[in-house]
């Protein structure tokens, strides 16, 4: 019986083995931009599709800290130069009108996208006998990335780290209503004003022109020169995106409506159980009799080299708080730093935020920032910058978690004004519970929700059942303008003819009955 149970266990172990074989896939994750936000997010799902048994090559400007088992890392450093530039002139930029702005901001995604293409290490990459069965690539102003997915015979699937907007949406046909979906550059929400919709209206119209007759004619012209054998041209590639992960969630945000293959995934990133603080800040916070408001700018902005103006009404403003500050500053001395402040250049923000001894968050009102914050319960005043975090402090104004203090208007009297309103305000504190609650009450974490998407799409060799028709209508045919120009002007001309003709015979009937009189009167006439 022994020899037969070996047999037995061994027979299990080889099904097993095979069994793992058969569903562990090979992918390639894009992860293409310098800011370390986005890395975060993408990571995350890297290491999640890791943990699942999957082969995972990371190609990104940043290096893992340690290796990590089935992830193989392709730093591409070269971008980092490419991008440097244009992040460290994001305080200037943002002083400049917003469809400049626009201009710029797409003008540094055509830099980095030919940055990673050219790099050697990506070149040998993709010169490589290596096979995917997905490329997962970030989308980032980086549309002829996308060329990666036919150019290693395997579907497309776009993570959206910025949360939803034009360049993501329109992968999957999913609709933005200009009338109640705002822009993510505009400081506007759901509930908009006439102006306003006139105002989001112009401005999503002006990105459709911009995008579809200049950004994208030169995001094809890249396409085309690292990719010059791919069947597809980079419009058929971008409409045929099998799926968008996207870094949101409608508890997070306003209810919008989304392409079946546009699936929600935001907070990814978020440790769910605290990990242990470094000591001295541990003691620092756990030291604190009224708490701790934690201030940070995010990872591409830097608080060194904000203004002294601005620095100095920052220093004004923290030694007045009774509370303490853990200050994320990039340099070792902050001359005037109040007792009150502790400074680093880097902080463990999401177990910071988890700790219950901290109130308040002062943050840039990035996307990642205020998702951790709402998840911690920790309400926020937010100095928003560019990009999506006036959108993203208008919904925390709106649901009333989260005050704004305009950066031009930052002064030390505003921004205490605007931290004793919000910490003074019990309810700020609770709406932000609540939407905490709401936000944590899901069937599974968004990690193993985009983990089984991500499988879905790669077993059904690109869920092309998922693929909406809208994605092969034209401009004209998607809103219906001919059918509206022939029903309704059909309609119009047959009311227009019905109009002429009872004019008609109205005329008609009054030069009969004209007539008539006339008749009538000319027999008493000849009597007198």
């Amino acid at each position: 019986m022994k020899p037969l149970s070996r047999k037995t266990s061994f027979a299990a172990l080889l099904l097993l083995c095979l069994l793992s074989c058969v569903s562990a896939y090979n992918y390639l994750v894009v992860l293409h931009t310098a800011a370390r936000s986005h890395y975060h997010v993408g990571s995350a799902l890297a290491k999640g599709l890791a943990a699942a048994g999957h082969q995972v090559t990371i190609v990104s400007p940043f290096e893992l800290k340690k290796p990590i088992k089935n992830i193989r890392d392709v730093p591409v450093p070269s971008i980092l130069n490419a991008m440097k530039g244009h992040i460290g002139k994001l305080l200037e930029k943002s002083q400049e009108p917003i469809v400049t702005r626009i201009i710029d901001f797409h003008h540094m995604g055509l830099a980095i996208t030919g940055a990673m293409l050219r790099d050697p290490i990506v070149v040998e990459l993709m010169q490589s006998n290596q096979t995917y069965d997905a490329v997962i690539s970030e989308v980032f102003l980086n549309e002829a990335h996308f060329g990666l997915a036919e150019h290693f015979n395997a579907p497309l699937i776009g993570l959206g780290t910025f949360g939803a907007i034009s360049w993501n949406t329109d992968l999957v046909g999913t609709p933005s209503p200009p009338s109640y979906v705002p822009h993510a550059m505009l400081k506007l929400s759901d509930r908009m004003t006439l102006f306003q919709r006139i105002k989001n209206l112009a401005f999503v119209s002006y990105e459709y022109l911009f995008i579809n007759y200049y950004y994208l004619p030169l995001q094809e012209a890249i396409y085309r020169k690292y990719f010059p054998n791919n069947k597809q041209d980079l419009y058929e590639t971008r409409k045929n995106t099998a799926l968008v992960l996207l870094n949101q969630h409608v508890s997070l945000s306003f209810p919008r409506p989304y392409s079946p293959n546009m699936i929600e995934v935001g907070g990814m990133h978020i440790n769910r159980k605290r990990q242990p603080l470094p000591k001295d800040i541990e003691e620092f916070i756990e030291g604190a009799k009224h708490g701790v408001i934690y201030f940070s700018m995010g990872s591409n902005l830097k608080s060194k080299t904000l203004p002294l103006e601005k620095r100095q009404a920052l220093l004004d403003t923290f030694s007045q708080l009774k509370q303490r500050v853990l200050w994320k500053f990039e340099d070792t001395e902050l001359p005037g730093k109040p007792k009150n402040v502790f400074i680093s250049d880097w902080f463990p923000q999401d177990d910071i935020l988890a700790h219950e001894n901290v109130i308040a968050f002062i943050t840039h009102g990035g996307l990642l920032s205020t998702t951790e914050s709402i998840y911690h319960r920790k309400p926020f005043v937010g100095i928003p910058i560019f990009g999506d975090q006036f959108l993203n402090m208008a919904r925390a104004e709106q649901n009333g978690y989260g005050v704004t203090v305009n950066y031009e208007e930052l002064t030390a009297p505003k921004l205490l004004a605007a931290i004793e309103r919000l910490i003074g305000d019990p309810e700020a504190t609770k709406k932000v519970q609540d939407m905490s609650d709401r936000y944590r009450d899901q069937p599974e974490t968004p990690l193993e929700r985009a983990v089984f998407w991500v499988e879905h799409v790669t077993r059904h060799k690109g869920a092309k059942y998922l693929r909406s028709a809208s994605q092969d209508l034209s401009l004209i045919q998607y809103h219906n303008l001919d059918a509206i120009l022939i029903l309704y002007g059909g309609i119009i001309f047959v009311l227009y003819c019905l109009f002429l003709l009872i004019r008609r015979v109205w005329r008609l009937l009054q030069e009969l009955f004209i007539e008539r009189a006339n008749n009538k009167t000319k027999p008493k006439a000849k009597l007198n």
